[in-house]
């Protein structure tokens, strides 16, 4: 049994090397093999007083933040608990009395 990456275009198993390449046959894409192995370092969010964050953590707001596509606003000192890490540019998922399910930037928070 082969231990070769599915293609990440269309999930065909066929896949085969060429040099430092994988090549899939079905849909003719290709990618290098050192893109297929995935990273093992987990990656550590910090908050704006460089604390390490993790998920369940309770962190109070820093900085008053617009609401993207309403009026309102979550003010300073607000606090928010069982927050949940996720990868992306907002790197915090929380809910927020009053305001409702919102992604922050760690940036913004302190760990309460």
């Amino acid at each position: 049994m082969s231990d070769l990456p599915k293609c990440p275009e269309c999930g065909s198993e066929y896949t085969y090397e060429d040099r430092d390449l994988y090549v899939c046959p079905e849909c003719a894409h290709e990618w290098k093999q050192a893109a297929a192995v995935k990273s093992t370092e987990a990656v550590v969010v910090r908050d704006a007083h460089g604390n390490v964050l993790q998920d369940g953590d309770s962190v109070t707001v820093i900085k008053d933040l617009k609401v993207k596509g309403s009026s309102l606003v979550v003010k300073v000192g607000t606090k928010v608990k069982s927050i949940r890490l996720v990868d992306g540019d907002h790197d915090i998922d929380c809910k927020i009395a009053g305001v409702g399910a919102m992604s922050l930037k760690s940036e913004f928070v302190k760990k309460a």
